[in-house]
């Protein structure tokens, strides 16, 4: 199947909490330490449609929501950040992944964006893979005080 990329504003408040939750959902801790920031993410994006849909998409098969992305632009045009990107279980290791995350890539560039980073943590091996396929590089661990490991600190230029 090919993902279609739609506007987060065309689906309704919850929808991104829950496909953070059911993309966490392979370790308890996650939703335990990560929900409510999950929560308020989601509200954010809902309560201002032209932020979510300039800044973000959500990813979809047949029309139903298996994944997004978004992206912090506050320090472009030197780099942005990627916030979440995450994708539902059922869809996890399918490729969809990397396509959401070429497309953010090049959605950011369109804003003039040469550098891109990410953090992401040890516990996050798929999410960490990925990002090294689509061209990122590893630039740093820090540490953290979750149960997740270091953070990894990842920066894609053009």
């Amino acid at each position: 199947m090919v993902p279609e990329f739609r506007k987060i504003s065309d689906f309704p408040r919850g929808t991104l909490f829950a496909l953070l939750s059911d993309a966490y959902s392979f370790d308890c801790r996650c939703a335990r330490h990560w929900g409510g920031d999950w929560r308020e993410f989601d509200s954010f994006f809902c309560d201002r449609p032209e932020i979510a849909d300039r800044y973000g998409f959500v990813t979809t098969l047949d029309g139903r929501a298996v994944g997004f992305a978004s992206w912090d632009p506050r320090q472009q045009p030197e780099y942005a950040i990627i916030g979440h990107n995450c994708i539902a279980s059922a869809y996890k290791g399918q490729g969809y992944g990397v396509r959401q995350l070429q497309e953010t890539v090049d959605r950011i560039s369109r804003y003039g964006v040469d550098r891109i980073v990410v953090t992401t943590n040890e516990l996050m091996v798929p999410a960490r893979r990925m990002y090294e396929r689509v061209g990122f590089r590893q630039v740093r661990r820090r540490p953290a005080d979750g149960f997740a490991g270091e953070y990894i600190d990842y920066e894609y230029c053009r």
